[in-house]
C-alpha cells in the first residue's frame, strides 16, 4: 500500500520518462552535485595527508573512512529505514559539509598534521555508512516501479560524470589556493545538493508499514531486515551473486590495474586510458538504460553480464599493449555496468519499499565496506605470484556470481516491471 500523495507521485511519474520529470532532475542533480564534492574531497584529502607526511601515513588517512564504513553499513541501512531516506540523505550531507568546511577554515588559519585529516576521514565513513544505504533507499521513493531501471541509467550517467569532473576540479583548487580551497570547493558542492534534496517530493509509507514501527528496536529491525533478505526468493541469490562479483572486481581494476601498469611499462597515463575505457563501457550502458528504460529478461542478462565480464576482467592482464588493454577495458566496461544497473534496478524493484534502505545495505557491504579491505590481500598475492594468476582467480570469482544468478531460477526469470 502506499499513501494519497505517493500514488498521486507514482502517477505523474509514469505519465512521463524519468528523464523528462522534474522531480526526479531534481534529485539527479542533487545527487550528482554531492559526488562531484566527494570526489573532490579525496583529491583534496589524499593532497593535504601527503603534505602533512610520509606516504605509508598518508595511506593510512586514504583507507581510515573504509573501516567505520564496513562496521556501520547494516546500522546505517535500519536508520534510513526508520527515519526516511530523504531525511538521512539531507542530515548526511549537512554533516559531510560541516565537517570538511571546518577543516578547510582550520587549514586556511594554520598548517594541520595528520590527527585532523584522519578524523575528517572517520566521520567521512561514518557519514557514508549511512548516506549510501539512504541514497539507494531513495529512487522508488521518487518515481514509479516502471521507471526505476532508467534512474538507474541517470544515476550511473551521474557517477561517470562526477569522476569525470570532480578530479580536474580537484586539482584544480589545490593548483590555485591548495587543499584549503579544495576542500573548500568540496564543502560548496555538498552543500548545493541540500537544497535540490529539500524541493524533491517522495511518497512516504504509511504509518503503520514503516520501519520502526509498533515499538520495534533497531536491532529488530536489523534482525527482520537479514531475515526478509534470506528467505526471499529473488534477493538472496541476487545478494551473493552481487557479493562475488564485487569480491572479484575491486581488486584488479584498482590496486592490480596499478601494478599491471607499472609492469608492462604503461606508465600512469596508460592506466589512465585503460580507467577512461572502463568508464567510457560503463557510461554507455548507463545511457542506454535512460534512453530505453527496461530490457527485457533483466534476472538473466544479468548473470549472462556478470559471467562475460569475468572473462573480460581476467583478460586484461594477458593484453600486451595499453591500446589492446583499454579496448577489453571498454568491453569490461559495459558487461559490469549492464550487469551493475540491472541488478540495482531488481534491488529496487523486488524490495518493499519499507525494507529498502537495510536491503541496499546488505548488497553495498561487499563493494563498498568489505572489498576495498581486499586491496592489500591482491597486491600481495601480485608480488607473490604476479599479475596474471590473481587476475584469473579474480575472473573467477567474478563468474561464481554470475553462476549464482543464472542457478536461481526466481532470479533467472526476473523481469523488470514494464
Amino acid at each position: 500500500m502506499t499513501t494519497a500523495s505517493a500514488i498521486s507521485d507514482g502517477e505523474r511519474a509514469a505519465e512521463r520518462p524519468a528523464h523528462r520529470d522534474g522531480n526526479v532532475l531534481r534529485w539527479i542533480a542533487a545527487y550528482t552535485a554531492s559526488m562531484i564534492g566527494d570526489n573532490i574531497y579525496y583529491i583534496a584529502l589524499s593532497w593535504a595527508a601527503v603534505r602533512s607526511g610520509s606516504p605509508a601515513q598518508a595511506g593510512v588517512v586514504m583507507a581510515v573512512s573504509a573501516l567505520p564504513r564496513a562496521l556501520l553499513m547494516l546500522g546505517g541501512g535500519v536508520v534510513a529505514d526508520r527515519l526516511g531516506p530523504r531525511r538521512v540523505v539531507i542530515g548526511s550531507d549537512v554533516v559531510r559539509c560541516a565537517a570538511v568546511l571546518g577543516v578547510a577554515a582550520l587549514l586556511w588559519l594554520a598548517s594541520l598534521g595528520l590527527w585532523p585529516l584522519a578524523v575528517l576521514a572517520l566521520v567521512f565513513g561514518a557519514v557514508d555508512a549511512v548516506f549510501m544505504p539512504a541514497v539507494g533507499a531513495l529512487p522508488a521513493r521518487v518515481t514509479s516501479r516502471g521507471q526505476l531501471a532508467r534512474v538507474q541509467g541517470m544515476r550511473g550517467l551521474a557517477i561517470r560524470f562526477a569522476s569525470v569532473v570532480g578530479a580536474p576540479l580537484g586539482g584544480l583548487g589545490v593548483a590555485l589556493g591548495g587543499a584549503a580551497a579544495a576542500f573548500g570547493l568540496a564543502g560548496l558542492l555538498i552543500a548545493v545538493s541540500v537544497p535540490l534534496l529539500v524541493s524533491v517530493r517522495i511518497g512516504e509509507l504509511p504509518p503503520d508499514d514503516t520501519a520502526g514501527a509498533g515499538g520495534s528496536t533497531a536491532w529488530r529491525d536489523l534482525v527482520g531486515g537479514l531475515r526478509y533478505i534470506r528467505h526471499h526468493r529473488v534477493l538472496a541469490p541476487l545478494m551473493l551473486a552481487i557479493a562475488l562479483g564485487d569480491l572479484g572486481f575491486v581488486g584488479p581494476l584498482n590496486v592490480g590495474l596499478a601494478l599491471l601498469a607499472d609492469q608492462r611499462g604503461w606508465g600512469a597515463s596508460g592506466m589512465g586510458w585503460v580507467l577512461a575505457g572502463f568508464s567510457a563501457g560503463a557510461g554507455a550502458v548507463s545511457l542506454l538504460l535512460t534512453v530505453r528504460g527496461r530490457l527485457p529478461r533483466a534476472g538473466s542478462l544479468a548473470g549472462c553480464s556478470i559471467f562475460a565480464g569475468s572473462a573480460a576482467v581476467g583478460a586484461v592482464a594477458f593484453v600486451p599493449s595499453v591500446v589492446g588493454a583499454a579496448a577489453v577495458a571498454v568491453l569490461v566496461g559495459l558487461l559490469t555496468g549492464l550487469s551493475g544497473a540491472l541488478c540495482g534496478a531488481l534491488l529496487q524493484t523486488q524490495s518493499e519499499p519499507a525494507y529498502l534502505g537495510r536491503v541496499t545495505a546488505v548488497a553495498g557491504l561487499a563493494g563498498l565496506g568489505l572489498a576495498p579491505l581486499s586491496m592489500p590481500l591482491s597486491a600481495a598475492a601480485i608480488g607473490a605470484w604476479g599479475t596474471g594468476p590473481v587476475f584469473v582467480v579474480s575472473a573467477a570469482v567474478c563468474a561464481l556470481g554470475g553462476v549464482v544468478a543464472l542457478a536461481a531460477p526466481a532470479l533467472r526469470r526476473a523481469e523488470l516491471p514494464h
